[in-house]
């Protein structure tokens, strides 16, 4: 197995992989032009494990520095080990390339999130020594819309 950086011509077979998760994808160009905008950007990286033709999974993280205090920290938005290849240490591959691409970007934590119904994928957190925050913090979400129809930016009405 080998861990490498995503390519735009993984697109098909990530795909794949993000519909194992739940996530089914619209097309393979959308894909590479996905997983291009990621390499470009530094504080970001996709990376797939492969075995010969295969790919077997895919990791990626982003960087982002703290507000309140100096440092960075990491967050693993996406993490997934096809049905077939699961518990042959591709998944802690994975992960070891997105903590040490983390780490290289002076990040002092890493943070992932995962569905409740995951159980499976939350003792593969706890096993890597990840701390189960459930119960401590909160995660809130709110959809923004996609056609650009947001409230009026507040520092341009000050204009």
């Amino acid at each position: 197995m080998r861990i490498r950086p995503a390519h735009h011509a993984d697109a098909s077979a990530v795909n794949e992989l993000l519909d194992q998760l739940g996530y089914p994808q619209v097309g393979g160009a959308v894909t590479a032009n996905r997983i291009q905008s990621w390499a470009e950007d530094p504080s970001s990286a996709a990376y797939v494990a492969e075995a010969g033709d295969d790919l077997l999974g895919v990791i990626a993280v982003h960087v982002c520095p703290f507000f309140e205090r100096d440092g960075s920290w990491g967050r693993i938005v996406a993490l997934v080990v096809s049905d077939r290849s699961r518990g042959r240490g591709v998944g802690s591959g994975l992960l070891a390339a997105a903590e040490s691409f983390a780490a290289t970007r002076g990040c002092l934590r890493l943070e992932v999130a995962s569905a409740d119904r995951r159980l499976d994928a939350h003792e593969f957190y706890r096993r890597r020594g990840y701390i189960d925050q459930a119960g401590r913090s909160s995660r809130f979400l709110r959809d923004l819309p996609a056609d650009g129809d947001h409230h009026q930016d507040p520092l341009l009405s000050e204009r």
